[in-house]
């Protein structure tokens, strides 16, 4: 898309590397540590799976166990179990479900543990290679045929084989994205329930076996629809690294995937989570799958007009971030939202300035674009109306992912003919201006021009400030979304572990090996 609003490029210059010096100190952290999730997604990838007769997963069982060896990584010692009793890994899997306890297991020969650490992380890793070919194959077989941009829709009926019909229904219509929401709280849980399960509430629990469930069920109407149907989850909270895990085991395409969105809005503890984003970004990225970022939820907070300089301000954190997971651009699911309040006169002018501005600064990232969901009401007519001028903007600025907005959302989970409604009008709107955006030029002088600069402006001086504050001591005092989150307060901190000299992953070592870290 060609440049409108003349923003200044030594400015967006400016702001990524503000972006890099805040980054830095949290990076450096994170390099320091590692955490109970991290070592519990590396045991998933070299095969540990199954639960004991209470449900509790055997990676977490494992884990536990290996809680005072942890400085040094569990990946050594669940290879050691292995070695030293000769078992296979189901065999040993079966094993800790039963009690078996790894940590009383001396290390009777280290050469052979890494040995059989680094076979299982080479086995993993290579299904996860295998899904991502296989995706892209896929996408190669139907090239063009999904939409531009993608239209994404969620299926959050508590049941996984209930959410399975809706998807198909969904993806019949023409959704190109399917979200499985997932059961409220799930993100607040430090450890992944095991198996299909049909009793969520407000959304259905991310477990491995739901994810195989539903690609299953994606790929067959793909298959029938000539299409690649594209499925997403949701990997914030206490156990992102082992979902980001799970998801590339089954070949989800895209996963919600921020810390922010967890210290923010679950109250999770940003030492853990900035630890735990990075790793499950390095598994995102090494699986092609492409992440989503949660910054339309700042939205839901605070002002989207006064504060909309916060989104584009943690855009361009995220950004740096996942640069430094070794994510691509096209990776990038950046997230912002239309979220302005519909009684504003000129809303639409600067809503459309903001989605500009995101695609200008950000050309070559998929945007994560949210429909109005605030002001939403029961009047399903003016939602119809809101949900319309979205899909406008979507389509006139080259959003990539476009969730689509219902008529029910403010009401109750929407229906399938709600769905069906929203795609509908979607399509009819993004069809009727296939090639507006190509066609509009904007005024030099204009509103939008001026908003879009405005809006720059006050990202640079926020992120300026943030740069002397730092970027935990400003999530404390309350900067992004007007939530205060205390560092040392949240759930997870006690799962947050220091790395001694002898830590070793590998697991994290092939990532870091194979992928572009910058």
């Amino acid at each position: 898309m060609r440049e409108k609003l003349g923003l200044s490029k030594e400015k967006i210059a400016a702001a990524r590397s503000l972006a890099g010096a805040i980054c830095a100190p949290v990076l450096s952290f994170i390099d320091g540590h590692t955490s109970a999730a991290v070592e519990r997604a590396t045991l998933r990838l070299m095969g540990a799976d199954g639960a004991d007769r209470e449900g509790v997963p055997v990676p977490n069982l494992a884990v536990d166990a290996l809680r005072d060896r942890l400085p040094g990584g569990a990946a050594l010692w669940y290879a050691n179990a292995l070695v030293a009793t000769g078992s296979s890994v189901g065999e040993l899997n079966r094993k800790i479900s039963e009690g078996f306890d790894l940590s009383r297991l001396p290390l009777a020969d280290a050469a052979a543990a890494r040995a059989k650490a680094e076979e299982l992380a080479a086995s993993g890793l290579g299904r996860v290679a295998a899904n991502r070919a296989a995706r892209e194959k896929k996408l190669a077989d139907f090239a063009g045929a999904n939409g531009d941009p993608l239209l994404y829709l969620i299926v959050a009926t508590g049941n996984i084989f209930e959410d399975v019909k809706q998807a198909r229904s969904a993806a019949r219509r023409g959704a190109d994205v399917i979200a499985v929401i997932r059961t409220t709280a799930q993100s607040l849980l430090d450890y992944v329930p095991y198996g299909a399960t049909t009793e969520g509430f407000g959304g259905t629990y991310a477990t491995q076996e739901n994810f195989r469930i539903m690609r299953a069920a994606l790929d067959e109407v793909g298959e029938e629809e000539k299409r690649y149907i594209r499925l997403t989850n949701y990997a914030s909270g206490l156990c992102m690294p082992e979902i980001a895990a799970m998801g590339a085991l089954e070949r989800l395409d895209m996963i919600l995937n921020d810390s922010m969105y967890g210290i923010l809005f679950r109250d999770i503890n940003m030492y853990r989570t900035f630890v735990d984003q990075r790793f499950s970004r390095m598994i995102n990225a090494y699986a092609g799958i492409v992440i989503n970022t949660g910054e339309d939820n700042y939205l839901t907070t605070s002002d989207a007009f006064d504060k909309a300089y916060t989104v584009l301000a943690s855009q361009f954190l995220n950004e740096r971030f996942a640069y430094a997971a070794g994510l691509e651009p096209w990776q990038m699911g950046l997230g912002h939202a239309y979220e302005m309040d519909p009684s504003i006169p000129d809303s639409f002018l600067y809503e459309f300035a903001q989605a500009q501005m995101a695609r200008e600064i950000f050309p070559d990232h998929p945007l994560k674009y949210m429909p109005p969901t605030k002001y939403m009401s029961g009047d399903i007519f003016a939602g119809l109306t809101m949900d319309t001028l979205f899909n406008f903007v979507s389509k006139a600025t080259g959003q990539g992912i476009h969730l689509l907005g219902m008529l029910t959302e403010a009401i109750h989970t929407p229906f399938m003919m709600d769905r069906a409604i929203a795609v509908d009008d979607a399509r009819y709107v993004m069809r009727a201006m296939a090639s507006f955006g190509d066609d509009i030029e904007f005024r030099r002088d204009g509103i939008m021009v001026r908003r879009a600069r405005d809006v720059l402006d006050r990202t640079l001086g926020f992120l300026r400030e943030l740069e002397g504050t730092g970027l935990m001591d400003a999530i404390a005092a309350g900067m992004f979304a007007d939530v205060a989150r205390p560092k040392d307060g949240g759930k997870g901190l006690d799962g947050l572990v220091e790395k001694d000299p002898s830590y070793w992953n590998p697991v994290e070592r092939r990532l870091a090996a194979a992928l572009p870290i910058r």
